[in-house]
């Protein structure tokens, strides 16, 4: 690729690591490409950025064309610009990783993706490009912030019960958590609605189920709040 300045320049692109959680797993969103190079090769959702956009604006796009998603949480996680990482161009990437309410959110393949599939993260298939390695970099990156900021809820309904918060944080650490301790903490940053409410249609005995106040965190974290789990 050249521009006006007379020499070769390289391509810019995003790519998203899109995360969700159902039924005990965390999962991410991939989508099988229609076009070469890689063509039926399963890979993050992305794309090339335009000449009038942002980044950030680019993700976005290319999140609601490939798959149908809007309105997720997303953020900026690295920049990857190794020289071989595409094989017939120079292309520079910036990566995001977005977090999914499973049950808002419906996806549907369109522009240049085939299929759009929920993976488990333990039984991802062969990636396209370094998509392995941004998938890496994405994980990392939610194990070690969802510790101190409150994102882990940006995976859960609206309403949850607190065995369902832990499980979803042991999943994403990868080991057990006690769960006498876990509530204790939870519940003393008093940040969770009891709304008096119990779980529906469940086997076992309904637990009670809570929402998240996301208002009031922000009014915290002004005033010096740490959230730490």
């Amino acid at each position: 690729m050249t521009y006006r300045y007379g020499h070769p320049r390289p391509g810019l692109a995003v790519d998203c690591a899109v995360f969700g959680f159902d039924a005990g797993d965390l999962k991410v969103l991939l989508i099988e490409r229609v076009l070469p190079p890689f063509q039926g090769t399963w890979a993050l959702p992305g794309g090339f950025v335009r000449i009038d956009e942002t980044v950030d604006d680019a993700a976005r796009r290319e999140l609601r064309e490939e798959t149908g998603l809007t309105k997720v949480f997303l953020e900026q996680l690295y920049t990857f610009g190794a020289v071989d990482r595409h094989p017939s161009d120079r292309v520079i990437s910036v990566a995001y990783y977005a977090l999914v309410k499973l049950a808002d959110q419906r996806t549907h393949p369109a522009t240049d993706a085939r299929a759009t599939t929920w993976f488990p993260v333990s039984q991802v298939p062969p990636l396209a490009f370094d998509h392995p390695h941004i998938l890496q970099v994405a994980l990392d990156r939610l194990r070690g912030k969802v510790r101190y900021v409150p994102i882990g809820f940006e995976l859960l309904p609206q309403k949850f019960a607190l065995s369902e918060l832990q499980h979803l944080y042991e999943v994403i650490l990868g080991r057990s958590l006690d769960k006498r301790n876990f509530r204790k903490k939870v519940l003393a940053m008093d940040l969770l609605e009891d709304l008096e409410e119990l779980q529906q249609s469940v086997r076992h005995r309904a637990a009670r189920l809570y929402r998240f106040n996301l208002k009031k965190y922000q009014r915290l974290v002004t005033h010096g709040f740490n959230f730490e789990l």
